[in-house]
């Protein structure tokens, strides 16, 4: 129970005058009046961010500085994928905002909920009508409307005494502003995704290069092998180890293959592209960018595109709770109408004006609906919490994703040293092997198994080159830093 009052009591505080108008809207005919007079209830101001993140984490602390590292002091900032320096990556996201599908299919969910929140607007709007009517008179019919000719214009107008209306126009721009907020991220994250990829793409290519390189140094071991055996040096024995060491080589290059094919079309599914493994990657990583400042986990909740999106959704899910209470209250619509009528059948009365001009007034006040009104009061408050909930897995996630960033890119610099320093060693021996080899001083197994520890020690050394480049994209996109400038994204109407 204390949960649940914990969860509503922002709700009740933002929404209680509206409850309490609900009591007293049937108290008198005068009291309706002033109120039309008055233009009606005033909607509730949206609540602060600070307060849907208050009212979300429930008290989980949200630190100053990030645990993992101690990363470069400033403000987050924009433009990452130009600090690569690389004008193909450039091109290719371009490529990739430009065709990709899933993007295109993003874009269109925002114009549809442009279109939304211009429906919620145009209900708050008199409504115009026109109705026109000509025929020739019957003879024998029934239908007495069959002589009548005229023109009639009407209007109406719903009067928004409670913020129904209102409240509804607010929750579809809030909506639309968080459709736009999601489409940015989804650009961001293709973004990123494209340099992941094409980081892959530059390592599988280092690999198929690597395993090439080492494939033609057995095949030279094979030939020395031979050229051992013939001058009666060895009786065989070295040679079938060298064919089977190159065997091994050249399935490793299979493999590099297979892998490199495999990136590319990866890639070129992303892009929008047949996949035919035309596309070919660098020759060689770009340079890893200097120190990225990540300034505080606060600034990266406000600015994050995602988490921009989350908090909309929440105070769109506020907003339908109000535009629920108001419904059990009553509606109130002011029509007019002006027309001009004749028939060759009918006569009107003698005190009928005509061209004739009327203005009327509506009132539906639900009384019974069978608990339906009530229910969705219901509906839209356990969405709201639900909303709410949302928010906070999605702030925890945020966080982690750049705690985890933060931690990986520095243990992997770390590890880059050592891997470097280890391949330097392990190619430093090789080369020693060989040396005794030819002299024989040493058979062929010693050569054989230091190739192989080379190849490993390079393929690895790749591989963490490759994660701290993309771990450098997940940290970009972790904080919320665009790619480019970032898009404008539309806000609720001022309060009225």
């Amino acid at each position: 129970m204390d949960s649940s009052r914990s969860r509503h009591a922002l709700h009740r505080r933002w929404y209680g005058a509206g409850a309490a108008a609900a009591k007293t809207a049937s108290s008198t005919t005068l009291w309706l009046a002033v109120t039309v007079a008055l233009g009606g209830c005033a909607v509730t101001p949206l609540p602060a961010p600070q307060e849907i993140r208050e009212s979300a984490l429930q008290g989980t602390e949200i630190r100053a500085e990030w645990n993992a590292d101690r990363p470069a002091a400033g403000s987050i900032s924009d433009y990452w994928l130009r600090t690569f320096a690389d004008p193909r990556l450039d091109a290719l996201v371009d490529e990739a905002l430009l065709r990709n599908p899933d993007l295109r299919a993003a874009a269109t969910r925002v114009e549809q909920s442009a279109a939304y929140a211009d429906i919620a607007r145009a209900a708050l709007r008199p409504s115009l009508s026109l109705l026109g009517t000509a025929s020739g008179s019957g003879t024998g019919g029934s239908d007495f409307s069959s002589g009548l000719q005229g023109v009639m214009l009407a209007a109406s107008w719903e009067i928004d005494l409670w913020g129904r209306l209102r409240y509804g126009r607010r929750a579809a721009e809030l909506s639309y502003a968080s459709v736009q907020a999601d489409f940015e991220f989804a650009r961001q994250s293709l973004a990123a995704q494209v340099a992941r990829s094409w980081f892959i793409a530059i390592e599988a290519r280092l690999n198929l290069a690597a395993a090439t390189s080492m494939a033609q140094s057995a095949y030279e071991l094979l030939r020395i092998s031979e050229d051992r055996r013939r001058v009666g040096i060895d009786s065989g024995r070295d040679v079938a180890l060298a064919r089977a060491n190159l065997d091994t080589f050249e399935d490793m290059v299979r493999q590099a293959q297979q892998a490199n094919e495999q990136a590319a079309r990866s890639l070129e599914l992303i892009l929008g592209r047949h996949p035919t493994t035309e596309l070919q990657a660098a020759e060689a990583f770009p340079a890893l960018p200097g120190p990225v400042p990540v300034g505080m986990p606060l600034q990266m909740l406000e600015r994050r595109p995602d988490m921009v999106a989350a908090e909309r959704r929440v105070a769109a899910a506020f907003d339908r709770v109000g535009e629920a209470r108001a419904a059990q209250l009553p509606q109130l619509s002011l029509t007019a109408s002006f027309g001009s009528l004749s028939s060759d059948v009918l006569e009107f009365q003698d005190d009928f004006d005509n061209p004739a001009f009327g203005v009327g007034a509506g009132l539906l006040a639900p009384i019974y609906t069978g608990g339906q009104l009530k229910a969705q009061v219901a509906v839209r408050t356990a969405e709201q919490a639900e909303a709410l909930a949302r928010y906070a897995s999605q702030a925890l996630t945020a966080i982690g994703d750049v705690e985890n960033a933060l931690g990986t890119s520095r243990l992997l610099a770390e590890r880059i040293e050592l891997l470097s320093r280890a391949l330097g060693e392990q190619e430093r021996a090789l080369q020693l092997d060989l040396a005794a080899y030819r002299v024989g001083r040493q058979d062929l197994r010693p050569v054989q198994q230091q190739q192989i520890q080379v190849q490993s020690a390079r393929m690895a050394l790749l591989r963490v080159q490759s994660e701290q480049l993309v771990q450098r994209v997940n940290l970009h996109l972790a904080l919320g830093g665009s790619f480019a400038e970032p898009m404008a994204m539309a806000a609720a109407s001022p309060e009225e």
